[in-house]
């Protein structure tokens, strides 16, 4: 009789048709749209960088699991495989290689296996990559690749600007926006993403169209997305009113720049952001805000990746805060 003793694990125990590899592979399709359309405007550059980011957190993770952690290695269950998409979409398509592969080694070793690995690690690891990158790099990691030069081309010689840092450098000169406006891709193009900037960040059409299939395949929820676009709208929509001629409207802060790729991939990691809802709008309008700051008031033309970073250090406390009612508890009076 012993051997047919009913076991009773701890909770949760509801069970649901996900697992953590039919999840990261749903965000690596999601992203499909994004590379394609940074292949088609950097090329092979593009292909490269991302193909060296995935080969790099793929290996590490499981030399760390394998010879450091002495533990089985899960690197099929796919997050490496994000991991190194994430990092390849924050990066210029002309990095050198050596540049990328410190990323990734960043990336996996400190912003994740340090913590544990994948469930454990407080701040997105693509994110601690890149910021690393851009600390270490700054040269480097805001060299800009104008885009269709040459797509045969892995290093293209040409660069120029992002439309935010076009912004950013015409209003310290004491320029208009009306007169800014002229120097940078218009509405059209920032959608479509015909400008500078890194490999997954260019165009918010493909990433809209990532977030939509997440949606339908309940991968993220809408909570998170909303309020961090919603906040910048808000925002950057209040400034723009006080001031036209001094900031810029807020269509333009929602397509220039990587708040889409932050907001729809980065911020809804699942192991980084607060578990209710509640707590998920407050993050997300916490990382709005705190872009939109950085942007217009801070010293970098861009702010998604510190704001998103710094939220990241706050969802512990945002779960102590909203954290949801057990099942069966009674509210105390008094």
């Amino acid at each position: 009789m012993g051997n047919n003793m009913l076991r009773v694990s701890m909770s949760p125990h509801v069970h649901g048709g996900n697992s953590v590899k039919k999840i990261m592979y749903g965000v690596v399709i999601a992203m499909l749209p994004a590379l394609a359309v940074s292949l088609f405007y950097f090329g092979l550059g593009a292909l490269q960088i991302t193909l060296v980011a995935v080969a790099a957190c793929v290996l590490f993770e499981w030399l760390i699991q394998k010879y450091m952690l002495k533990v089985q290695p899960s690197v099929t269950d796919g997050s490496a495989i994000v991991t190194g998409i994430l990092l390849a979409f924050n990066l210029p398509s002309n990095l050198p290689i050596w540049m990328v592969l410190i990323g990734a080694l960043v990336a996996i070793g400190v912003g994740k296996m340090s913590f544990g690995g994948l469930g454990n690690n407080p701040f997105n690891p693509a994110l601690v990559g890149r910021v690393f990158l851009l600390i270490s790099f700054p040269v480097d990691m805001t060299s800009w690749p104008s885009p269709v030069v040459n797509r045969l081309a892995l290093l293209d010689a040409q660069t120029g600007a992002t439309p935010l840092a076009i912004i950013k450098e015409g209003l310290k000169k004491g320029e208009p926006i009306s007169d800014l406006m002229n120097q940078v891709p218009d509405l059209w193009h920032l959608f479509l993403g015909n400008m500078g900037g890194s490999l997954g960040e260019i165009s918010a059409f493909a990433i809209a169209i990532g977030g939509i299939y997440m949606l339908m395949k309940k991968i993220i929820t809408w909570h998170i997305p909303v309020s961090v676009l919603g906040s910048v709208a808000i925002f950057t929509g209040i400034l723009h009113i006080v001031a036209p001629e001094q900031y810029a409207d807020p269509i333009f802060h929602l397509l220039a720049g990587g708040i889409m790729l932050g907001a729809i991939f980065m911020a809804t990691d699942m192991v980084t952001s607060p578990m209710t809802r509640t707590g998920q709008i407050i993050f997300g309008v916490g990382i709005g805000v705190i872009t939109v700051l950085i942007r217009v008031f801070g010293a970098y033309p861009e702010g998604v990746s510190f704001a998103i970073l710094i939220m990241n250090a706050f969802v512990p406390l945002i779960d102590k805060g909203f954290k949801p009612k057990r099942f069966g508890e009674v509210k105390k009076n008094g």
